[in-house]
Parts: C-alpha cells; sequence; structure tokens
C-alpha cells in the first residue's frame, strides 16, 4: 500500500477477507466517436433566433470585462468601450468576422503520445471530476480536500481508461498553501498520471508556470509547444455578462501560447440567467461569443471549445438542479450552438446529489444522455461529480467509470455482416436448445457486448455470497483494489529533474500572488 494515502484501506480489504487485487494496468484510451448524428431539439429558424439575440445582447447591452488589458485590445480590434465604465459592446459584424477561425477539430496533447485526444468533429472525451472543495469516501466521510486525498484521486482516475483527461484538481488540496499549490498540484499530475491536464486561470504566473510545466514534461521547445496543444484552461463568465480579471487573463495568456480555451458561460436559469430556457441559452451564447471574440482577435485560430452548462434552480432555495429535463434540453441546444459557430462542445455528467445514491446515478445518466445526444466532444466532470461540485467522491468515480464505459460501448458501431448474422450459429442449436456453448458464443465470451468496468459490478457469484451488497459496497471496493494496485506510469528521468528544479526555483521566488 505504499502507493496510498492514507493506508488504513489494507485494513479494510482484510477484514473483508477479500483477495490481493491485481496490478491495474493503466491503458491508452480507445477514445469513442458519436456514430450518429447529434440530435437537434431545436429548428435552424430557432437556433438562429438564439444567435440573433446574443448578438443583441453584445451590440445593446454589452458585457463587463473586467481586465484593462483586455478592453484595451477589443477597442483597437473596433468594440466599443464605454469610458465610464468596463462595459464593452460588440458590432455583430465584428464577432461575425471571429467566427469560423478556431479549429472545428484539433488535438490535444498528454504527456504519453498514447494519450494524445482528438476534440470535435465526433470524437468524444471523458474528463474527471475537477474543482472541487471538499472530498468524500465511505471511510473519512466528507472532508476539506488534502493533498493526500488529491493524489488518491489521481492513482484512482489513472486506472480508469474511461477517464481520458483531467478536468481541473479532482478535489482542491486546500492544505497547501494558495502561492504554491499549483506547482504541488500539477507536478503531481504530470508524474503520478500521463493524461492532458487542466491549467486554472487564477492570475498570469500560474497560467505561465503551467505552461511551462507542461512544455518541461513533454520535452518540447517554445514553437513546438505552440503547435502542439498540450494545455486546457476552463473560463467560467461571472454571469449575468462579466468577465473577470483572472478569467481573461487566462484567455489571454493561454490564446497567445495557442493553448486550449474552454469558454463556459455558469448560466442558471432564474439565478444568473433569464428563467426561460431561450433566455438562458440566448445569454450563455452572448457571453461565448464575447470569449470567442477576445481569444481570436489575440491569436486567430487559437483552439476554443463552446462550453454549456446551463441548468434551472430550485426556485426555493436558489440551488442549482442538474440532470434534470431543463439541463437535458440546454446540453442538446449548446451543442447544436457550439456546431453554429464550428466549434467543439463541452459539457457536463453533473449531478446534484448528496450521497452515492439512486438521485446521484439517476441524475449522471440523463446529464450523460443530453451530453451525448447533444454531440459533446469535451465532457468535464465525468467520474466522480457530486453535490452540485461540492465533493468529490472515490466511490461515484468508481460508478461514474462505469456509466461511462457503457457509454461508450454503446456508441461502438453495430457490425451487420454474415458473421454476426449468426445463421451458421442458429443452425447449430436448431430449436429449443441454447447458445451458450455453441462456437459461435464461445468465440466471443468476454470480447463482446460488454463493457470493460461491468464485470467489476455484476458478479453472481459475490452476489450469493455477500448477501446483495449495495452499489455503494462494490465502488469502495473497486476503490481499495485499484489503488492498493496502482502503478506509476514511466517518466523519463531528465524531464522529471528539469520539472522538479522549475517547482524548486518557482517556490524560492514565492510562486503566484494570492490576491486575485
Amino acid at each position: 500500500m505504499s502507493a496510498v494515502d492514507p493506508p488504513q484501506e489494507t485494513g479494510r480489504r482484510r477484514r473483508r477477507g477479500e483477495r490481493a487485487a491485481q496490478p491495474v494496468a493503466a491503458k491508452p484510451p480507445s477514445q469513442p466517436v458519436l456514430p450518429f448524428p447529434p440530435l437537434e431539439l431545436v429548428s435552424k429558424d430557432e437556433l438562429e433566433s438564439i444567435h440573433q439575440t446574443a448578438l443583441a445582447v453584445l451590440e445593446e447591452i454589452g458585457i463587463d470585462f473586467l481586465h484593462d488589458g483586455a478592453r484595451a485590445i477589443l477597442k483597437e480590434a473596433g468594440a466599443e468601450v464605454d469610458p465610464g465604465s468596463k462595459r464593452v459592446r460588440f458590432d455583430p459584424a465584428l464577432v461575425e468576422a471571429q467566427i469560423g477561425l478556431a479549429p472545428r477539430e484539433f488535438t490535444l496533447h498528454a504527456r504519453n503520445p498514447a494519450r494524445h485526444l482528438r476534440i470535435g468533429g465526433r470524437h468524444v472525451a471523458f474528463g474527471s471530476v475537477g474543482s472541487a472543495p471538499n472530498a468524500c469516501d465511505r471511510a473519512g466521510g466528507r472532508r476539506p480536500g488534502t493533498i493526500a486525498d488529491y493524489r488518491n484521486f489521481l492513482r484512482l482516475g489513472q486506472t480508469f481508461e474511461q477517464v481520458h483527461f483531467w478536468g481541473g484538481y479532482p478535489v482542491e488540496p486546500v492544505d497547501v498553501h494558495p502561492s504554491v499549490r499549483h506547482l504541488d498540484a500539477l507536478f503531481d499530475m504530470l508524474t503520478l498520471s500521463d493524461k492532458p491536464i487542466h491549467a486554472y486561470s487564477l492570475g498570469r504566473e500560474r497560467n505561465l508556470d503551467a505552461i511551462e510545466m507542461i512544455r518541461i514534461a513533454r520535452g518540447l521547445d517554445e514553437a513546438t509547444l505552440e503547435r502542439e496543444p498540450s494545455l486546457f484552461t476552463v473560463i467560467n463568465s461571472s454571469s449575468p455578462l462579466r468577465l473577470d480579471t483572472p478569467m481573461l487573463e487566462g484567455i489571454l495568456q493561454m490564446a497567445r501560447r495557442n493553448q486550449v480555451v474552454v469558454l463556459t458561460p455558469f448560466t442558471l436559469a432564474g439565478a444568473m440567467a433569464p428563467v426561460t430556457l431561450a433566455g438562458a441559452l440566448a445569454e450563455q451564447h452572448a457571453e461565448a461569443l464575447a470569449g470567442l471574440a477576445l481569444a481570436q482577435i489575440v491569436r486567430p485560430g487559437s483552439p476554443f471549445i463552446y462550453g454549456g452548462f446551463t441548468s434551472n434552480v430550485d426556485m426555493k432555495s436558489g440551488a442549482p438542479a442538474f440532470g434534470t429535463p431543463e439541463y437535458m434540453k440546454t446540453a442538446i441546444v449548446g451543442g447544436q450552438l457550439a456546431r453554429r459557430l464550428a466549434l467543439p462542445y463541452r459539457s457536463s455528467n453533473a449531478n446534484a446529489a448528496n450521497t452515492l445514491d439512486a438521485q446521484a446515478a439517476y441524475e449522471s445518466v440523463f446529464s450523460l444522455w443530453g451530453a451525448i445526444m447533444g454531440g459533446v466532444n469535451f465532457l468535464m466532470h465525468g467520474a466522480g461529480w457530486m453535490e452540485g461540485g461540492l465533493h468529490a467522491s472515490f466511490e461515484k468515480m468508481a460508478l461514474d467509470a462505469d456509466l461511462l464505459a457503457m457509454v461508450a460501448n454503446f456508441l461502438e458501431p453495430m457490425r451487420i455482416d454474415e458473421a454476426e448474422l449468426a445463421l451458421d450459429a442458429i443452425r447449430e442449436v436448431g430449436p429449443g436448445g441454447h447458445f451458450f456453448g455453441a462456437a459461435h458464443t464461445q468465440s466471443r465470451y468476454r470480447t463482446a457486448f460488454f463493457a470493460p468496468m461491468i464485470s467489476d459490478w455484476r458478479n453472481h457469484e459475490t452476489w450469493r455470497e455477500a448477501g446483495s451488497p449495495a452499489a455503494a459496497d462494490a465502488a469502495e471496493r473497486i476503490v481499495a483494489e485499484r489503488l492498493e494496485s496502482y502503478a506509476p506510469p514511466p517518466f523519463e528521468p531528465e524531464r522529471r529533474e528539469a520539472l522538479e528544479a522549475f517547482v524548486a526555483r518557482r517556490k524560492e521566488e514565492g510562486g503566484a500572488p494570492t490576491d486575485y
């Protein structure tokens, strides 16, 4: 258990009388591809009315840009900057001129070339939970995130091939000082895993440090890094109609270096956006267009992902709701809006459940279904998100990995050919027989029909022995076994040494400011 913090998992497994876990190899991802066109929930005319309403918002009302440099760039490009405020208004022609510059598809590069991801088109990539302030498991309960929990989430997620990239820190390691937290967290992400990574936009220094760390980890020169996007950041507008200084700094620094910007308004209908879904989507679209315009003015052709995160709220409490019919509808229309702009689309696997129960499962399934039918390319919070993002759950990561595996299996094209039609097998068995022992069945046993995780959950012999264990019991077992069997991915010694030296130097310099 040397790879696991804390070590009490061994004792729990021993008390349950379970066998030792076998090593889990971190396999390269098999990236899903949508085999069908995304669903179009609204007509082309209705979609265009949302787009035109968003352009009217940008022209008549405008967006507050709380960054002097960003406003100067937009003013030089022809936007109207109110001298008495931080408001920026856009002529529709200026916005339309930026549409089509960002790539429809691009490759997001990982430290391990086998884990590069294709983003856009009909390609689908699943990310981990990100940015939760609290961690939770059955043994320790709900608690503020620590560096030990953070590292264990990295180890666990590394073992799931269904998790293709890191959507931020799975849990915030609040026991590490904010000035150097990003240095430790990114170092761990780059050494305990080899999947594509995320950088938080919390000030210029953090963006620049992250860009340099991925450059070192991949062993690239500056020019190659700019040709090969290797880092993404999520930019959340402060809805309604505002982009703050750290977020705008993130757009500026990432776009300048040709790294990936994922612009995601957080438009909750009735709270930070109109209560009607059409109005909330129009506001989402306006905020996304404002971010797109800035990114493409800074560097035309820089990679940009259109993010949708529109949902409804409980109007009695104001609490966000996820996995609802409203969330599913906006996830689908969000995909249409992204395609209207010829951009890859980001959505999320979200739920508002406080514990691993039926609500957590069905809200996640509905969120996933809305995202997939909407043509999602970049799925954030795919594994481990709970409580509306307030905590990351180890057991939920295991449950979600199974859901993602089933989604990936569903997306595999159905083969219709002579072998699959199985006429010889039907002849062999004939009336009244069974197909368990047929050659056709035996040749495909455990190689088809089953998502990679399903056998972890649906073992009927275990069911009889254990007396119908709950989903949480199975999830806890899977987490313990995978953490115990985790092995770090290979890392070239000279690159690791260079990364260690960079982190040490930046810590000595004081890290990043904390007054953002």
